[in-house]
């Protein structure tokens, strides 16, 4: 099964543990009001790719892999699935360490073709860095045009499956950094006992440039940057919502 792929990273150093290649997938359902990837929205693009086309460029530089792994991004990963079992079939293989960075929105829990095929690729997947837009559903869809419901109930079914979550949560100064929120995000991730890290990233303005070149409105045009300073501090109200759930899990 091919993929449509945005793009491939040859060093990534943010996309999981240790130096990873990193594989951009192309299609996103999102319209995430600071997604730095817009190029990556359109579900058409992109280059047709086989795995095993991909897989070979990976095992070229391998011994730079080797306390790292392969992450597919994107765009959205879990929109080819398909493609992905076969990926990262390959690497299992050959006991690669599997990650993938997810928003979530392709979760669908009640279509049993899609959960089936998902079970198969979590079997293969170590590891899901899984992205928090927001937690209130009314200011998640202002913000990604997209309802939060499955997302949640993706983080729950990772859960279940066993399989290593870390969350992300951007922090955009007026948007997501209201501490109540912040701490309803942690009170939710706390009840998991797959959750392993909590990556707090400061909002930034380096994609403005690419939605000028793409002739696509920049909606957080007067938002300034998150003042990284500030981010330590949203972090730790996130922690202490994971230490209450954990508390009261611990006393019932």
């Amino acid at each position: 099964m091919q993929g449509r792929i945005h793009s491939l990273e040859s060093f990534g150093t943010v996309d999981g543990p240790g130096t990873r290649f990193v594989v951009f997938v192309q299609g996103c359902p999102m319209r995430c009001a600071y997604c730095h990837n817009p190029d990556t929205w359109a579900m058409t693009g992109g280059t047709m790719m086989d795995p095993e086309e991909i897989y070979e460029q990976f095992q070229r530089n391998k011994d730079f892999y080797k306390n790292g792994g392969i992450t597919v991004t994107g765009g959205e990963p879990l929109m080819q699935v398909d493609f992905l079992i076969d990926l990262f079939t390959l690497a299992k293989k050959d006991n690669v360490h599997t990650c993938i960075d997810s928003s979530g929105i392709a979760f669908k829990p009640d279509n049993k073709p899609f959960i089936e095929k998902l079970d198969k690729l979590m079997a293969l997947t170590d590891l899901v860095m899984l992205d928090i837009k927001h937690i209130d559903p009314e200011k998640h869809k202002e913000l990604t045009s997209q309802p939060n419901d499955g997302i949640l109930a993706f983080a729950s079914y990772l859960n279940e499956k066993h399989v290593d979550m870390w969350i992300r949560h951007v922090v955009v100064p007026g948007i997501t950094d209201d501490d109540k929120y912040l701490f309803q995000l942690g009170y939710f991730i706390g009840q998991f006992s797959n959750l392993k890290a909590l990556d707090v990233l400061p909002y930034h303005t380096m994609g403005k440039s690419k939605y000028e070149k793409l002739g696509i409105p920049y909606k957080l045009a007067d938002v300034p940057p998150m003042d990284k300073d500030k981010v330590v501090a949203k972090k730790e109200i996130i922690l202490n919502g994971i230490r209450a759930r954990r508390e009261e899990m611990e006393k019932h």
